[in-house]
């Protein structure tokens, strides 16, 4: 039986991966870190829009960034584990891009 902290964390995750956007992002960073322009040839969307989205995966700990030069690299976070090629392990479900 999960406890009630470990529902609260599944259902914030959930949450945030409701976004077709977010969802999109990981999907992407999977398979390697990228900058923000990298990303966005791929979204073609408004770069603030993108950043925004980064943000909210950086506060749920799906992704992270560094400095890369002057620009900075995302990719996914050290909890977010990838269990296939197009599957991630979240910690509380496995989420699969098949």
């Amino acid at each position: 039986m999960v406890n009630t902290n470990q529902q609260f964390d599944c259902v914030d995750k959930l949450k945030v991966l409701a976004d077709e956007t977010r969802l999109t992002v990981l999907k992407i960073l999977m398979h390697s870190p990228m900058q923000v322009g990298e990303i966005n040839k791929i979204l073609v969307i408004e770069q603030s829009l993108l950043s925004h989205h980064l943000q909210v995966l950086r506060e749920a700990k799906f992704v992270v960034r560094e400095r890369n030069g002057k620009a900075f690299l995302y990719r996914l976070a050290p909890e977010v584990e990838i269990t296939t090629a197009e599957a991630l392990n979240l910690g509380c479900c496995i989420l699969s891009f098949n």
